[in-house]
């Protein structure tokens, strides 16, 4: 399709604040978003808008970002220039501003955030961190005897729900702590795993836990922090520490390598990403698995989106992959986003939209991407000094990521 000439598009727009009215444009086939951001400012403030100089959009035509041309882009799509075109027109999303960075002692395993106001770190050093939005040190647990895999805030909204961690050790931790105070309280000690676990998650109720690890097993907990004795699965032997020992409500078995990744779909459903090159999803209420991804390589972590009703992965080589996990016709994979150069290590959807989505890596890189521009990332945030172990979005406002260089970084969401 020949870059020369011109075609006829529609310029649409799903925010109303920006709409404009119907009406058919001729321009060249060789225009880029950049010329077309300027087409419509200069229309929305013949349509009497004020303020568009600050204004900046994007474009979407069959779906996907334009990146290039638009006669380029069509071509690619094999769409033809002779019919009108409608192309949409979006508010582009602005870069992530860096606001702080947490130096730890060692290699940091994870971080989620609560409240937009706190932020839970596991560290190799065995130990569990707690700091301000702003990077002030609150609460440090050094009550594991083995690398911190993962932790997790019981609710993301009430820290006074407390909080979990897991750890190499073979033990996940219940903790309670109070806001305002120093030193959190261990409540429950979860025994059962039988090697090191890997991945907590917590279920969109609050009442559940789910852990995974290298017994290859996939274990539910009761999320409570409540001393219930008619709760079977509580023991009323005490550990050494006078602290009292939870057993599983349940333990799911099929995988047949290490489970890496563990997320709540909602509160029946459970998704695991393994190194048996298996993805699975499980039913919690009826304690069998429901359906699986075969892929080619060891599953290093997953995200699964309700708003977008997809699952990302990243595995064992530089991809990220898109899949519909309740798909029928063997979750065929949707889309593959590569820019990163070594292992991709961890992705995690952005909670408020369902195109956004964070990725980190071996090659010290942390992206933020757009599903709907598979071929580069949006942005390319602050490198780290050393493999990137775990991106964060748990909250709309900060993006963080963690890694070998002993550092989280804190990024502000400008959208």
């Amino acid at each position: 399709m020949s870059e020369e000439g011109v075609m006829e598009i529609r310029l649409i727009s799903k925010q109303e604040a920006f709409a404009l009215p119907d009406i058919v444009q001729t321009i060249p086939k060789s225009i880029d978003k950049n010329s077309l951001n300027e087409i419509v400012k200069q229309l929305l403030k013949e349509s009497h808008l004020d303020s568009v100089e600050d204004l900046e959009f994007d474009f979407i035509i069959v779906g996907e970002l334009l990146r290039s041309t638009v006669g380029e882009h069509l071509s690619e799509k094999s769409i033809s220039t002779e019919s009108t075109v409608d192309i949409e027109y979006v508010e582009r999303t602005p870069a992530p501003e860096p606001e702080d960075s947490i130096l730890h002692d060692d290699w940091v395993s994870s971080i989620h955030t609560c409240a937009g106001k706190w932020i839970l770190t596991g560290c190799y050093d065995h130990s569990v961190y707690l700091w301000t939005s702003h990077g002030k040190s609150i609460v440090s647990i050094k009550n594991h005897s083995d690398f911190v895999k993962d932790v997790k805030w019981i609710s993301k909204d009430d820290p006074q729900k407390g909080f979990v961690s897991v750890s190499e050790d073979q033990t996940a931790v219940l903790w309670s702590w109070e806001e305002g105070t120093t030193k959190a309280k261990s409540v429950f000690v979860l025994k059962g795993h039988s090697r090191g676990i890997e991945c907590v998650d917590v279920s969109p109720n609050t009442e559940k836990l789910a852990t995974g690890g290298w017994d290859t097993t996939l274990k539910i907990w009761s999320a409570s922090l409540e001393k219930d004795e008619e709760e079977p699965a509580l023991k009323k032997s005490k550990s050494k520490d006078n602290v009292n020992v939870r057993t599983p409500i349940n333990t799911l078995e099929g995988h047949k390598q290490a489970i890496t990744s563990v997320q709540w779909m909602d509160p029946h459903n459970i998704i695991t990403g393994s190194m048996d090159h298996t993805v699975r999803v499980w039913d919690a209420e009826l304690n069998g698995m429901k359906n699986e991804i075969i892929g080619h390589k060891a599953f290093l972590s997953s995200s699964w989106s309700p708003l977008a009703n997809s699952l990302l992965t990243s595995s064992a080589d530089q991809y990220i992959r898109l899949y519909d996990p309740r798909s029928t016709e063997g979750a065929i994979c949707r889309s593959s986003f590569i820019s990163h150069t070594r292992w991709v290590s961890s992705v995690e959807w952005s909670p408020y939209s369902e195109y956004l989505f964070l990725s980190g890596g071996y090659d010290s890189k942390v992206m933020m991407w757009d599903t709907r521009s598979p071929k580069a990332p949006l942005f390319n945030l602050q490198d780290h000094m050393g493999k990137v172990f775990k991106v964060d979005w748990s909250n709309r406002n900060y993006l963080l990521s963690g890694g070998d260089d002993n550092h989280v970084h804190i990024f502000k969401n400008r959208n």
